[in-house]
């Protein structure tokens, strides 16, 4: 008889028994326990914290950015912070906490210790006296965030069964949902309440202090209540369990030989040669253009930086060391599955979309609908406020849609309702260049918080039917870059484009993130999504989806 397997932190049974140690492993292994509600709920539950982070910073940096003597042409380089600490700070969390055991266990130190630093900048955040002291805050408090974040979508892998994971997920949506609407309010809900909402120049409101203290004390408690009422499983209690056992049988990094390895480090050579030489030659003439070329010269200095990783990758593995994560994720990101590949493209203007509106909301409506560009005047900071208000809304219209568009998809496709939802959101950003007053942006949020719900969701669901379940972390950590890569484009280029063809107005990079959604939901139609091609064959996994949810 299989014994019961053991629940987070509870030691594993003993395994004794007259066969060789292969044997013994293969009779011990046992399904992964299914959680309770209330377990799931606690392991999520910091999210809540965290998004409330990630919410105000959000709605409220250009505001302060701004306030502190910021143009709007040079908002978006200072934003670089943001999506430069994710490319920089997730994959290393990530390698390290899948090596951490301790008394905290593999993922909660990094939660916490994340929480600590992130609740600090939070407090500091709106307390800076000039803009640098801002811009360097940024950087602090989304390190920290992106510290706290990044293990927990390992943390549902680790505790939950499979059959439990969308669950899992699903919940952690929810609290994103719950903490974005209350977080992108919290100026306007304190203004109502008699906070003050205005300051004199170079000085940042109350009522956006005070945020950012209830947020830092929200941050703190939330990440703190899963620290200690969620469990996690040792190395040796996740060796006993099935799905980690069939994981460690297909990862086999002995399948390439000698000859392939160096044909393989050849190819990375030539690449980064070539990407060092164009990165370098457009780096040097975009520094003697430096007048005119400030924010774009980033481009060129990524695509340099990439050349000289893969020169470094190439040398590595030539050198005969290519069991490390610097060599894997290089690796990985060269040989993607071809629907991870074509997921990219979409996912690259989904999210430049996404940060074309984060950025430039505040100074779009408050300059174009508002009608000030006065960052001291009442004018100013209600418009500001409304800001906080829409996005809160687009947020809360997400929470309530994302149980809808599994259904949607199993009426249609995964591709389909993804391409639907991306083009409410493009509608949603364009009207902003229509609407007759500041009131009808709530209705132009409905589009954008339908498809934030999918781009949070569906490309996942789409991207876990493409890998092999041996490479599944490394692939969703190289994910991320396409994510990342294109809010860091969009800060080095938007500010740029937006002063040199359109006058400066902070409008027309709305517009330009409309006009990118559409183009992400054209390049959808082409993604080959294998697992609704198997659903058609017989498969129930998108009925299935669509009933979790």
């Amino acid at each position: 008889m299989t014994p019961e397997a053991p629940t987070p932190g509870q030691p594993a049974a003993t395994r004794e028994t007259a066969h060789g140690p292969l044997q013994t492993a293969t009779d011990a292994l046992r399904p992964k326990p299914r959680l309770s509600f209330w377990e799931v709920w606690n392991m999520s539950f910091g999210f809540l914290g965290i998004q409330f982070g990630f919410a105000l910073q959000n709605a409220n940096v250009s505001r302060i950015f701004e306030t502190l003597g910021a143009s709007v042409e040079n908002i978006p380089i200072l934003w670089i912070a943001a999506p430069l600490t994710g490319l920089i700070v997730q994959p290393i969390v990530g390698y390290f906490s899948d090596r951490t055991w301790g008394r905290l266990g593999r993922r909660r130190p990094y939660f916490l210790g994340g929480a600590i630093f992130a609740s600090l900048a939070l407090i500091a955040m709106p307390n800076s006296p000039v803009l640098w002291v801002a811009a360097g805050m940024l950087w602090i408090m989304d390190a920290a965030i992106n510290i706290s974040m990044e293990p927990f979508r390992a943390f549902v892998g680790d505790n939950l069964p499979s059959e439990q994971r969308s669950t899992g997920f699903a919940m952690q949506s929810f609290f994103i949902g719950i903490g974005a609407v209350v977080a992108s309010m919290m100026p306007w809900i304190l203004t109502q309440m008699g906070v003050a909402n205005e300051a004199p120049e170079g000085v940042i409101p109350d009522s956006v202090r005070l945020s950012f203290y209830f947020g830092a004390a929200v941050f703190f408690v939330a990440v703190l209540w899963t620290v200690v009422k969620s469990k996690e499983y040792s190395p040796e209690e996740m060796a006993t369990f099935i799905d980690h056992h069939d994981v460690e049988a297909e990862y086999d990094k002995g399948d390439r030989s000698e000859q392939e390895w160096q044909r393989h480090a050849g190819t990375q050579l030539r690449r980064g040669a070539v990407l060092t030489v164009v990165g370098g030659v457009g780096l040097a003439w975009m520094l003697s253009q430096m007048e005119e070329l400030a924010e774009p010269v980033i481009l060129p200095a990524m695509i340099l930086v990439l050349g000289l990783l893969l020169i470094v990758s190439g040398m590595v593995q030539r050198g005969g060391s290519r069991e490390n994560g610097f060599v894997t994720i290089l690796n990985d990101l060269q040989e993607m599955p071809a629907t991870m590949r074509q997921l990219a493209w979409v996912q690259f203007f989904s999210w430049f979309a996404l940060f074309a509106m984060w950025i430039y909301s505040t100074a779009a409506v408050t300059s174009y609908i508002y009608g000030t560009t006065d960052t001291t005047s009442t004018l100013y900071n209600e418009g500001a406020n409304w800001v906080g208000v829409i996005f809160g809304a687009y947020n809360g219209i997400a929470a309530v849609v994302a149980f809808a568009i599994p259904v949607l998809a199993a009426k249609t496709s995964r591709k389909i309702a993804h391409a639907i939802c991306l083009l409410c959101g493009a509608a949603g950003l364009l009207s902003f260049l229509v609407v007759p007053s500041a009131s009808w942006l709530l209705a132009s949020m409905v589009g954008v918080g339908i498809a934030w719900a999918s781009i949070l969701s569906m490309p996942y669901a789409i991207l876990t039917g493409c890998l092999p379940a041996d490479k599944m972390g490394y692939y969703m950590g190289v994910f991320n870059f396409f994510i990342v890569i294109p809010q860091i484009i969009a800060a080095a280029i938007l500010g740029f484009f937006i002063g040199r063809f359109f006058g400066g107005e902070a409008i027309w990079a709305l517009v330009i993130g409309g006009g990118s959604l559409v183009l992400a939901a054209a390049l959808t139609l082409r993604v080959e999504d294998k697992d609704d091609v198997a659903a058609q064959g017989g498969s129930t996994r998108t009925t299935e989806m669509a009933g979790a949810a």
